[in-house]
């Protein structure tokens, strides 16, 4: 989030997705936490520094990916211009709420439901922990 604007990045073509407006995404690699991944996501995806502010929530993905789940995270902007990667992405832009729903491309409806929660502010995130006798993994208790 950057002054009340949700980061939105556009597929590629030839993604699965592709041409569709979602919020930025990916999978964990090998040895890194979720937090790390989504700083790193939404680096590589749209060019900008963010820092986890909090959990949104966790969602279950349907099929095809069936047992899977989505940790979502509030972030906030540190620095960078939202710049595609032009490989997975080919736009990435911060939107309001008029904006987003004056958006006349294909929006994935997931993304476009989560981020209308998120610019009406209708989910609260939890903070990190302070620290935990795992510290200094991140904690969301």
């Amino acid at each position: 989030m950057s002054d009340n604007r949700i980061l939105a990045v556009r597929q590629s073509k030839g993604h699965p997705l592709g041409g569709s407006w979602t919020i930025p995404w990916g999978t964990l690699e090998s040895g890194e936490s979720p937090a790390q991944a989504v700083v790193r996501e939404v680096r590589e995806e749209s060019g900008i520094v963010a820092a986890v502010e909090g959990l949104l929530g966790v969602q279950e993905l349907p099929v095809p990916w069936a047992g899977w789940f989505a940790l979502l995270y509030l972030c906030r902007h540190v620095g960078g211009v939202a710049t595609p990667d032009h490989q997975e992405t080919d736009a990435a832009t911060y939107l309001d709420v008029a904006q987003l729903r004056a958006l006349d491309e294909p929006i994935e409806p997931w993304s476009e439901w989560f981020m209308t929660q998120v610019l009406l502010n209708k989910c609260t995130p939890v903070s990190a922990s302070e620290p935990n006798p795992f510290s200094p993994e991140i904690g969301f208790i």
